[in-house]
């Protein structure tokens, strides 16, 4: 976890319950909080003028999304909407900087995981530039991979679903099949009971 719980709460967080299909922030909206992940996913996403959506990142337990509109004057670019039951510390923007100015290792921990996820997104920004959907899909799950230190042939299971990688890399669902397969004919993955391995 980003920050922990207790320290949260004890600064004045709630702890906010979402169903799935929520939006927890909406995009153009002010940030007013500091948000945490104590259970359940969450995806970070627009919507596109034809209707379809971009998935940003898909943030789980003990992250923290949004966290750098607190920072700046600027309202969200992003919706954030619950994937699963959510539940979510949230701690009001006063006094979530009071808490960074009496604990300022705080901002070490935030400036790293703001630096891994940069580092994702220009690892997953790259295979936008290649028109050949299994490059694209085999950049972000070997990103994914390594991301959570696997490293042996098939040993982790992709943790999204075929519409959520259709989204995170801006193609359709149909395109991702049938990359998926051709993939797995190439033994670059495996599917098991429908899940992907790689």
């Amino acid at each position: 976890m980003i920050i922990s719980e207790n320290l949260l709460f004890s600064h004045g967080a709630e702890l906010q319950n979402y169903h799935s299909g929520d939006f927890i922030i909406e995009e153009d909206s002010t940030p007013k909080y500091y948000f945490q992940i104590k259970s359940g996913t969450v995806k970070l996403s627009s919507f596109l003028e034809d209707g379809k959506e971009f998935i940003h990142g898909i943030p789980f337990d003990g992250y923290c999304f949004a966290e750098t509109y607190l920072f700046t004057d600027k309202k969200y670019a992003v919706n954030a909407i619950a994937i699963t039951e959510c539940e979510i510390i949230r701690l009001e923007k006063n006094r979530f900087t009071d808490l960074l100015l009496a604990q300022p290792q705080l901002i070490l921990n935030l400036y790293s995981f703001t630096a891994d996820r940069m580092h994702y997104r220009f690892v997953t920004s790259a295979p936008f530039f290649f028109k050949d959907p299994v490059t694209k899909l085999h950049i972000l799950m070997r990103y994914i991979k390594a991301h959570f230190g696997f490293e042996d042939k098939f040993s982790f299971a992709i943790p999204y679903t075929r519409q959520q990688l259709a989204s995170l890399t801006g193609m359709r669902i149909e395109t991702v099949i049938r990359a998926i397969k051709k993939m797995e004919k190439q033994e670059v993955l495996k599917i098991d009971n429908s899940k992907i391995y790689i």
